[in-house]
């Protein structure tokens, strides 16, 4: 089950969520997730608003930016998303269930 990040805001119910669809886009667009100690300013919203993409995609920027400003505990929130964010991308290198339809290779050095 994928982690998501739940609240509400302005009497809409929000889900955050990163999907391996989503971190793709995200890196197409620019978002580089090792900037964020160099680059905060700029990395942590656009890391806050990567995680409307799964489920609010047309969220104006200027709505998430007002959410951001308004959220509580937001030291705790990067760490969270940043988790999220990391999930998809760990889900891409791990070795799937075993089954008789998996593929085996062997390098030739």
């Amino acid at each position: 089950m994928s982690k998501t990040l739940r609240f509400a805001a302005d009497g809409k119910d929000y889900t955050l969520e990163f999907t391996r669809r989503t971190v793709s886009e995200m890196e197409r667009k620019g978002f580089i997730a090792s900037e964020i100690t160099d680059k905060p300013m700029t990395t942590l919203p656009a890391l806050f608003a990567g995680a409307f993409l799964a489920h609010h995609r047309f969220v104006k920027q200027e709505a998430i930016d007002g959410i951001f400003s308004r959220l509580a505990k937001k030291e705790e929130l990067i760490g969270k998303l940043a988790e999220m964010y990391s999930e998809p991308i760990m889900t891409l290198v791990e070795d799937p269930e075993p089954s008789a339809g998996n593929l085996d290779w062997a390098a030739s050095w």
